[in-house]
């Protein structure tokens, strides 16, 4: 299997086989180029208020200054702990203009995950907007952590009187918790204090580290994947070229929902489309569905990002369902399954296909994508491997699988992590034979397309039958009057375990009888649903992602 590479003959034309990552040495490389190409372009868009790539230029290089003023030096760690904000570009590259290693973290996060996170990646600094700054305040002596930038979500907005935008800023402003933390600074004055500084220069090198992504510890506990320059201007360059194609340079407007904490919207949202120039708009709250809607009113969207759960909600708003989607070109889906009945349904709706993708955060994280040329792209599929990308499908004992056959999908790659940080025993188990294991099943066809089937750890195992969740949660949301569901398995002293699905309706008249009858039809038996449990609203990550791991506890 490993020596057959079937998806090559089925490459759209124009899109390269393999990648040349040596094109730029490190990240700043290609930030650089973009800051310089498109100077006068908007780079980003938060509640109306924009910043051009020459301004962002500007401002990283004064926040770099600042930081290495503090005495940070190259390699040290520094945390960015906030949702989609101006500052958030900023701080990245600054960051990366100081030669310190972008520890991204939810700002969702418990006193106890930010202390396991900081502590586990060593950070000495940390941008945090002010409205978790109690949290850090309860922890920050059992850390590393000696430089605190606080900001605040309006604090790059300037004052536009009497608008809802600034409504909003002083209605959250009175929500902040209180905190103590001595020796902060502003995020403004730290842009200040910077600017009567220059930066430092320091070698880089395209095998350095320049992110500790953590993974999602949906499966375990969370770990930092030690992201390269290599890797991440590897799987940028993949991203460009296998959702670039038609797009414009200078003249497309993207809208990034999902935070960019998280390493879809990260690498898609934050890196590789500014290699084109485009405007983003970045949605602070993406759960503010009528936030994203009045973003697709006052911009010409091209482009969308997102996740199935969020894809779904905005289909069952009529002001979505209304809005012009004459402009909209590109629209990818990654972070979990799409499904079916959801993909189908987008593209009635906007006319636009809704390109299913795959990856992980220790592969940068793009792995597979579906074309996006009419035609090509294949629904339930996650596409073909990315330019420069090997997969194969694997047993349990790593041995390579035939076309057709379900197996562990396992990677080869320059967007392959170098491995976890301080956790060699991890990266071992993960990294084996060169081959980055990703735990999801999957299968290959003929024409080297990829289906994802499951994540291992999710398998339910039904008299010895293996079932996959996606597959019954696919069927049960094709009922009209379902808007949502996760099925996990539950113990059964017969058959070991049993399928029970979560529901939320869409419709309260459904009943029990209604929906195990729907499954009957489109399911097996040992694979229909023994147990419904309905639900108001299912337990999701911050970025949308559905915990079937909570349901299950």
């Amino acid at each position: 299997m490993s020596d057959i590479k079937p998806w090559l003959d089925s490459y759209p034309s124009g899109i390269p086989v393999n990648i040349d990552p040596s094109k730029y040495p490190t990240l700043m490389t290609f930030a650089n180029e973009c800051f310089s190409q498109f100077k006068n372009n908007i780079a980003f868009s938060n509640f109306d208020k924009t910043i051009t790539y020459g301004q962002l230029d500007k401002y990283s290089t004064q926040f770099a200054a600042y930081l290495q003023s503090r005495g940070l030096n190259p390699g040290d760690r520094i945390a960015i702990m906030m949702p989609n904000l101006l500052q958030y570009p900023i701080a990245i590259f600054g960051a990366l203009k100081a030669g310190l290693i972008i520890v991204n973290t939810n700002p969702m996060y418990t006193p106890r995950e930010m202390k396991h996170q900081f502590t586990d990646s060593e950070c000495k600094a940390i941008v945090i907007v002010e409205n978790f700054a109690n949290n850090l305040e309860k922890i920050i002596k059992e850390t590393s952590i000696n430089t605190v930038i606080i900001t605040s979500i309006g604090e790059m907005l300037g004052a536009v009187k009497g608008t809802v935008v600034n409504f909003m800023v002083r209605k959250v402003k009175k929500m902040v918790p209180k905190y103590t933390i001595p020796n902060t600074v502003s995020f403004k004055d730290a842009l200040t204090q910077g600017a009567k500084f220059k930066v430092n220069e320091f070698d880089s090198k395209p095998d350095d580290v320049i992110l500790h992504q953590y993974t999602g510890g949906t499966t375990g506990v969370s770990k930092g994947a030690m992201l390269t320059n290599k890797n991440m201007v590897s799987n940028m360059l993949q991203i460009r070229y296998w959702i670039g194609g038609d797009l414009e340079i200078g003249k497309e407007t993207v809208i990034s929902p999902l935070p960019m904490y998280h390493i879809f919207a990260f690498a898609v949202n934050c890196l590789a489309m500014m290699g084109i120039g485009a405007k983003t708009v970045l949605v602070t709250n993406a759960r503010d569905l009528p936030s994203v809607v009045k973003e697709f009113k006052k911009h010409p969207i091209s482009l969308m990002t997102g996740i199935n759960t969020l894809f779904n909600a905005l289909l069952n708003r009529d002001d979505f369902k209304s809005l012009d989607f004459s402009k909209l070109k590109v629209t990818v889906g990654g972070g979990m399954a799409v499904q079916r009945a959801i993909a189908e349904e987008w593209e009635r709706v906007t006319g636009c296909q809704l390109t299913e993708g795959y990856g992980m955060t220790e592969a940068s994280p793009v792995v597979c994508v579906n074309p996006i040329q009419k035609g090509k792209s294949r629904i339930g599929y996650v596409g073909l491997p990315v330019s420069g990308t090997t997969v194969q499908i694997a047993d349990d004992t790593d041995r390579p699988l035939a076309l057709g056959e379900v197996g562990e999908i396992q990677v080869k790659g320059d967007q392959v992590m170098k491995g976890y940080y301080n956790r060699p025993d991890e990266t071992a188990k993960t990294i084996r034979n060169g081959w980055l294991c990703t735990g999801d099943i999957g299968v290959m066809d003929a024409d080297g397309f990829v289906k994802i089937v499951d994540r291992k750890k999710d398998m339910i195992l039904v008299s010895g039958f293996n079932v996959f969740p996606n597959e019954v949660e696919d069927v049960v949301v094709t009922h009209p009057k379902v808007l949502e569901a996760a099925a996990v398995g539950i113990k059964d002293d017969k058959s070991g375990e049993v399928v029970k699905v979560f529901v939320v309706k869409k419709d309260n008249s459904l009943t029990e009888d209604e929906l195990i009858q729907h499954c009957r039809q489109g399911l097996t038996g040992y694979k229909v649903p023994k147990a419904i449990e309905w639900r108001d609203e299912l337990p999701k990550s911050n970025v949308g992602k559905i915990l079937r791991r909570k349901l299950k506890e």
